[in-house]
């Protein structure tokens, strides 16, 4: 696509998007009367008009029915998870009993942790990108440490080449090569948070594999954002959130995902709950764990019917929108956006976009890393009704979703990044800002 920077082509491109009509399907913010220009769908995505329906159905069955809702509902509770095995799959590319929703992330995360991480003296090791979202480093540090080992020698963490911001797959390969005697697990996210790169999730499969280890992800920014195949690819396990790309409020279940190569083996270790025994014996009350086939054998209790009624209307209209389509808007936009960006002819010493150039590398979101007023700068645009997030020490991370953005939202966007960066320099001119620090966060 040739892009113009003008309001004429963007409201041109909005009127010619066949998906420009599941806008009106969600809740906008208002920002001082007024849409806000909501490009934050990385940390929270919008909020669907069919939830409180959802919602009001299950609360109507708990009304009415009580416990009965159980086996009488509209949507009975009892194989209330079953309702999203077909749809879940169709996000990460996977065969519909791979599949679970349940818990939320990190639980999960733990969960399969269990099952796919066992060490041994001499293969105890587990690979992941420098630079992970908090939560899994925390949970990889404490699964080593809770078999014996100091997170230190036991998780390797790579990190990009000196002056570069993104990890190359080859070095990803040679570092899982090179480690192939020690090495248990592969556990990396498919979408870097916080430089907002994609990994080549078969590539990795198949090196991990390769040198006899297990491979898993963290999906929470990939799910819903780029295209999956998960099964395909042979991973062996993966997680992820619903509240961010797919829309399930703040908070929302989470879900994951085992190959059916794992996922039909009873006697793979694992920390088992009620609700993840054969349905069939589970009101008998017995002793003896026998969990059902498939992923919803990890399950542990009963499902919280009124987070996942949220997911299901969400999960509705993703699935009315199919990731293809989603898939092809969302890198027109991201692609738009950078080249809005760069119109504005600042050099990388002011502001780099560290998320990378090729479309297949990265999902919706740029990573702005600015060097100089940066949290100025934010504050700014937030000011200005642009709901985006900020990072420390220096990153604003802008995501224009393909269900609710449209590419009037990015000019708009990209016209007020303008006009407060100019403010901005003018005031420092002036000596009325004191200039922030710079930091690289290259490596």
């Amino acid at each position: 696509m040739t892009y113009e920077n003008s309001l004429q082509f963007a409201r041109s491109q909005d009127h010619n998007d066949s998906l420009q009509t599941f806008r009106e399907r969600f809740y906008i913010p208002q920002v001082n009367g007024k849409d806000a220009i909501y490009l934050c769908g990385n940390s929270l995505g919008l909020q669907p008009k069919s939830v409180r329906a959802a919602l009001e159905q299950e609360l109507l069955d708990w009304q009415n029915l009580g416990v009965e809702g159980h086996f009488q509902g509209k949507n009975p509770w009892f194989r209330y998870h079953e309702l999203f095995s077909e749809k879940e799959a169709r996000i990460v590319g996977a065969q519909p009993a791979e599949v679970i929703v349940m818990n939320n992330l990190t639980t999960n995360l733990h969960l399969l942790l269990v099952s796919f991480y066992q060490p041994t003296p001499e293969r105890y090791r587990i690979i992941t990108e420098a630079g992970a979202f908090p939560s899994d480093q925390y949970a990889l540090e404490t699964q080593v440490k809770f078999h014996g080992f100091h997170p230190e020698e036991a998780i390797l963490e790579l990190k990009p080449r000196p002056g570069e911001c993104n990890l190359r797959t080859a070095d990803i390969e040679a570092a899982i090569a090179e480690n192939a005697h020690s090495v248990a697990l592969i556990l990396m996210g498919g979408l870097n948070y916080y430089t907002g790169q994609v990994f080549d999730l078969a590539a990795i499969t198949k090196a991990g594999h390769a040198a006899g280890a297990l491979v898993g992800f963290d999906l929470a920014h990939a799910a819903g954002n780029v295209l999956l195949s998960l099964h395909e690819w042979e991973v062996d396990f993966a997680v992820w959130c619903t509240y961010k790309y797919l829309n399930s409020g703040p908070g929302g279940v989470g879900a994951a995902f085992v190959h059916e190569k794992h996922a039909h083996n009873p006697d793979l270790p694992r920390f088992a709950g009620w609700w993840g025994h054969n349905p069939e014996e589970r009101f008998q009350m017995k002793k003896g764990f026998k969990p059902m086939a498939g992923a919803a054998g990890w399950q542990l209790s009963n499902g919280a019917i009124l987070t996942m009624a949220a997911h299901k209307a969400a999960l509705d209209i993703f699935d009315e929108a199919g990731m293809p389509a989603l898939r092809a808007k969302s890198e027109q936009l991201t692609g738009y956006l950078e080249f809005l960006i760069q119109e504005m002819g600042l050099s990388a010493t002011q502001l780099q976009i560290i998320t990378p150039a090729e479309p297949t590398a990265r999902g919706c979101q740029l990573s702005l890393l600015v060097h100089q007023n940066g949290r100025a700068l934010f504050e700014k645009l937030t000011a200005a009704g642009v709901i985006l997030d900020w990072r420390e020490p220096n990153v604003i991370r802008v995501a224009p979703v393909p269900l609710y953005n449209s590419f009037e939202d990015v000019f708009c966007f990209a016209e007020i990044l303008r006009k407060s960066w100019t403010e901005l320099e003018q005031a420092s001119t002036k000596g009325l800002v004191a200039p922030a620090n710079t930091s690289d966060q290259s490596s």
